[in-house]
């Protein structure tokens, strides 16, 4: 599912024009962008939480030459927890339903 496929299916599910829902679909986006740019949590509360961690330092390795050690400095990064209610349903799918599975049509008002 692209940003393209959710402005229209709030456009069709609340009859606002495409190019309103579109300018909020994305300034809610660049919302929570500053916000965890900056090292603040966002929390959307039944969907999830982003929030920014940092990844110790560490030793790794070049798979073309394993002999030699490459340095990986620490640094931040984005992480998502899915809220409870998204957690429940992702449990449900089957393993093997998730490659296939279709995304499902915005219901007609």
């Amino acid at each position: 599912m692209t940003k393209r496929d959710i402005v229209v299916a709030i456009s069709s599910e609340t009859g606002m024009v495409q190019q309103d829902v579109a300018k909020v679909v994305q300034r809610t986006l660049e919302l929570i962008r500053e916000a965890v740019s900056h090292g603040k949590t966002v929390e959307l509360r039944n969907f999830g939480v982003f929030e920014v961690k940092v990844r110790k330092a560490r030793i790794g390795r070049n798979p073309n030459a394993p002999e030699k050690d490459v340095r990986i400095p620490p640094r931040s990064v984005v992480k998502f927890k899915p809220g409870k209610e998204m957690r429940d349903e992702v449990l449900k799918l089957s393993p093997e339903g998730v490659a296939a599975a279709p995304v499902p049509a915005p219901n007609p008002v």
